[in-house]
């Protein structure tokens, strides 16, 4: 598979938005209500458990087959052995792309998510223990506290102390930063509403 294939797939695949798509089979324009955030937490408080359970495992896969496209193209023809999935640069730059198109969706007008699920299949393929402890560390904050984005951002503090543990390095750390960068960037409108006591809580 050409680099170039499997980038321009990642960002098709992270520009499928489950959340509207989900939202839209129930009669429901995510983003006209709730926060307006086309992601899983919105659809938690909007639509429930098992609606927010299918965006959860679509946006997820997103990353995981993204980051699985840019490893396959990395190493297609080697003949000096499989790079380690923890290290492979290409999976972690496809998963940037695939986060970058939930973000900026290509078929809705551009307006996306925060990208935490998508950011954590992009782990849960490339590190996928690190992905299971970050995991839990975001439900058990998300369970204590019932802020949905003060649980994420507990995660994303996690990720790159845990992925060099885990073997990242170099340019793979570095496109898991710009991840973690965006999802922070998004992040922005959460934090301000915390620091004025205002943000929203999710059903646990």
């Amino acid at each position: 598979m050409p680099v170039w294939l499997a980038l321009v797939g990642a960002y098709v695949i992270g520009s499928l938005d489950f959340a509207v798509v989900v939202a839209r089979s129930r009669g429901v324009d995510i983003r006209s209500v709730g926060s307006g955030n086309p992601g899983m937490s919105n659809v938690l408080r909007t639509l429930g458990r098992g609606p927010a359970a299918m965006v959860l495992v679509g946006d997820m896969m997103k990353g995981v087959i993204a980051a699985a496209l840019g490893y396959v193209a990395a190493n297609a023809g080697s003949s000096s052995g499989l790079t380690p999935l923890a290290d492979e640069p290409l999976a972690y730059a496809a998963g940037l792309l695939a986060v970058t198109g939930h973000v900026f969706p290509v078929f809705h007008r551009f307006r996306g998510g925060k990208g935490v699920a998508t950011g954590g299949g992009v782990l849960l393929f490339t590190i996928p223990w690190a992905a299971l402890s970050l995991a839990v560390a975001w439900f058990v904050v998300a369970r204590l506290l019932k802020v949905a984005s003060v649980a994420s951002l507990v995660a994303v503090a996690g990720t790159l102390p845990l992925a060099y543990a885990f073997g990242a390095r170099g340019w793979s750390l570095v496109w898991l930063g710009v991840i973690i960068a965006l999802i922070l960037w998004r992040h922005l409108p959460n934090i301000r509403r915390m620091i004025s006591g205002s943000e929203e809580k999710v059903p646990t």
